[in-house]
């Protein structure tokens, strides 16, 4: 009788580090109590990527993972098979375990993000600021890509791609470009008083800030758009849109 209920049990989680509190473990296990099923959803709260080996070998019925900061491009290596947006994008935060024990790596961030912003963008937002180089940031600007809107990214260090330091930001340049999405950690709690160094008094009520952050509601990024009458969006929506979507992944047959 037990077999037969753990057929019926699927284990799904989050990989991070530092995530005892995630939006995906809260959503799924109200999803999962919603529709009485079995299955749970856990943290992996990892100090290196190198553990998660140890817990695909010892977790029985896992059926899929979501994956956040810092690992969405650590985690590339140890995956049999990429999809192809994955590939494009070159970082994952979704997989998949198939039957046949191959380990798929998939990234939802780019659709919670396309549509969650493209309610709020009118004609004149043609020009966006990513804040941030993460594994985050590579879905962003695969998302503006499709959605044909020009963006550069905005970095502390000048590497690969970057095109502003944050110290060459200017009211001129915040002036051009009317989307500014935060994919740093920066005003995350509890560190509510940061946000990212840019000229507020530029922000104007024709631009859109974006925060990927959702706790707290409203970060101080977003309080100083609202200021100045900039339409605000946190991370919420991306965040629901991009967990339904990894639940469709999962749930391929």
């Amino acid at each position: 009788m037990e077999n037969a209920q753990d057929k019926l049990k699927h284990k799904f989680g989050l990989v991070g580090k530092d995530i005892s509190y995630s939006f995906s473990r809260g959503y799924f296990k109200n999803k999962f109590e919603s529709e009485n099923s079995p299955n749970s959803y856990v943290n992996f709260d990892l100090q290196s990527i190198d553990e998660l080996s140890e817990i695909i070998n010892n977790t029985p019925n896992l059926k899929g993972l979501n994956v956040t900061i810092p690992y969405k491009e650590q985690v590339i290596p140890l995956l049999d098979k990429l999809n192809k947006k994955a590939r494009n994008i070159g970082a994952v935060n979704t997989i998949r375990f198939t039957k046949k024990n191959k380990i798929i790596g998939y990234n939802t961030d780019y659709y919670g993000f396309k549509n969650s912003i493209k309610p709020y963008l009118k004609s004149h937002h043609k020009k966006a600021l990513i804040l941030g180089t993460g594994g985050a940031s590579k879905a962003i600007a695969y998302a503006l890509k499709k959605l044909k809107i020009k963006y550069d990214f905005v970095s502390r260090s000048q590497k690969e791609n970057v095109t502003f330091l944050y110290s060459d930001l200017t009211s001129e340049i915040i002036s051009k470009y009317t989307i500014i999405i935060n994919c740093t950690p920066i005003g995350t709690f509890p560190k509510v008083n940061q946000c990212p160094d840019i000229p507020y008094d530029a922000i104007t009520n024709k631009h859109i800030l974006y925060d990927l952050i959702y706790n707290p509601e409203q970060t101080k990024f977003l309080q100083c758009g609202e200021l100045k009458g900039a339409t605000t969006i946190n991370g919420l929506e991306m965040l629901r849109l991009q967990a339904e979507k990894s639940w469709e992944i999962w749930n391929k047959s």
